[in-house]
């Protein structure tokens, strides 16, 4: 009798704790995205008794709000159209980006208590909340502008906070036309006008993964990488019936390991790539989130990289020069390019900065937040050199200003075997010895990174430092 009683209590104990350990999970991590999602039934309550607060600018500048006409018909408006069409999102046929992050907040209202008296009184819709996001309203335009017809995407990061300063995504739509437009959108076959391809976005890195490479092989040779040497002959016979080839066939001749990172050589980094520890590689880039969920509430795309002891050295050339079955969005790309301006500490990204009542009163403050440290200073400031030599003598040539000194990574990457199916890459980051704006720029069939992505990150880069002259 007694043990069936202690199997009981036991069976008890392990339901209540699971019980405990659901209710914690749920109120530290999972609790503002249940509360904020479009398909809870509350908040649909909460709109029928509030008018949807708006959207704002770091500056100040309407992104989206709500205008109620003389017949009290409310509509939703977004007075830049196309330009925040991903960042911000649209809240016909479902929410998308801030305008689902921020859902909860936008329906909620901290107005007085005599206001909120006087518009029960008066039957009036209570006014909602205004997110304040961390957008830049002329970096955005920089990024957009720039991008032009291209297809692809941009992310602009803070480096020190993981401030989201623009993101743009090409093909786009308008968000005030889209209930009209949707028909039309979905009927064209391959459209992806709605997906946002910066956070969304998968794509072969190409050479920008080769600071990942770089920064594997100096830990594997902390004492002696400065003496690394390799003759490029514009070709590397990896196997028998395998060869890596450098991007439009250049031959380099002799480099170190910091030259061949600034001329971005396929066939030294091929050799490199079939020298390291695979399990070590493997673990370092599990450590800089590859294979895993993204921190930041955008609902990234996980990237992916794939590399075992049983593969072969074409498959580990392949991945050490970014190519292969690696995988990555431009979102991730802007966090390796903002941990390695700001010292080897990843920060979380994030979009709003914070929410306001009607008057201006801030009443939800979001702080930055580091996600880990991944780098020590030393690997981040060797990093930080070779990335300042790529711009002084490298492939991102066409970053050199008098205004600021940029450093930066160029790629190429193919997806195809047609030599022409070649999207275009660039990180950057500047002013290199003080970073305070980091860059990730996707040119879908670009070609190379250095002719075809450098002047747009080169465009938002004298936008900015245009503005903080100012």
């Amino acid at each position: 009798m007694n043990k069936n009683i202690r199997v009981i209590i036991c069976i008890f104990v392990v339901i209540f704790t699971m019980m405990g350990l659901y209710f914690c999970n749920y109120l530290l991590f999972k609790k503002d995205d249940y509360i904020s999602s479009a398909h809870n039934k509350r908040l649909s309550s909460y709109s029928e008794h509030v008018v949807r607060g708006s959207i704002l600018s770091s500056d100040g500048e309407k992104l989206a709000e709500t205008v109620v006409d003389e017949f009290g018909e409310e509509k939703r408006i977004y007075p830049y159209n196309n330009l925040f069409a991903h960042s911000v999102g649209h809240v016909e046929k479902g929410y998308t980006g801030i305008e689902a992050l921020g859902n909860f907040y936008m329906v909620s209202s901290h107005e007085s208590i005599f206001k909120k008296i006087a518009d029960d009184v008066s039957g009036k819709k209570r006014t909602g909340d205004n997110i304040v996001t961390t957008l830049n309203v002329r970096l955005q335009q920089a990024a957009y502008d720039a991008l032009g017809d291209y297809r692809g995407a941009c992310v602009v990061l803070e480096p020190d906070t993981g401030r989201i300063l623009a993101m743009v995504s090409k093909p786009d739509f308008n968000p005030n036309t889209i209930e009209q437009d949707w028909e039309a959108i979905n009927s064209i076959q391959g459209n992806d006008c709605l997906l946002n391809k910066a956070t969304r976005g998968v794509y072969a890195p190409g050479s920008t993964f080769k600071v990942m490479t770089t920064l594997e092989y100096l830990r594997e040779h902390p004492d002696n990488y400065q003496s690394y040497l390799y003759n490029c002959t514009g070709e590397n016979n990896i196997m028998q019936d395998y060869s890596v080839h450098c991007y439009g066939g250049l031959v380099h001749g002799v480099l170190d390991l910091e030259h061949s990172l600034a001329q971005s050589c396929n066939c030294s980094f091929s050799n490199i790539g079939i020298s390291l520890n695979k399990e070590r590689f493997s673990g370092l880039c599990s450590d800089f989130l590859f294979n895993k969920t993204i921190p930041g509430s955008y609902g990234c795309v996980k990237s992916q990289f794939v590399l075992s002891a049983d593969d072969s050295d074409a498959v580990t050339a392949q991945t050490a020069i970014g190519q292969g079955k690696t995988t990555i969005s431009p979102m991730h790309n802007a966090l390796i390019a903002a941990t390695i301006a700001n010292g080897g500490v990843m920060m979380t990204p994030y979009v709003i900065d914070r929410v306001e009542n009607y008057k201006g009163k801030t009443v939800v403050d979001f702080e930055p937040k580091m996600y880990d440290k991944l780098m020590s200073a030393d690997e981040a400031a060797c990093i930080k050199d070779m990335m300042k030599l790529v711009v002084s003598e490298g492939t991102g040539a066409r970053l050199i200003s008098e205004s600021y000194q940029a450093a930066a990574k160029t790629g190429s990457a193919q997806f195809s075997s047609d030599v022409d199916d070649t999207h275009a890459w660039i990180l950057a980051f500047a002013p290199a010895d003080a970073p305070k704006i980091a860059i990730s720029v996707i040119v879908e069939r670009g070609g190379s990174g250095g002719e075809t992505a450098a002047p747009i990150a080169k465009r938002i880069l004298d936008v900015y430092f245009d503005e903080t002259s100012d």
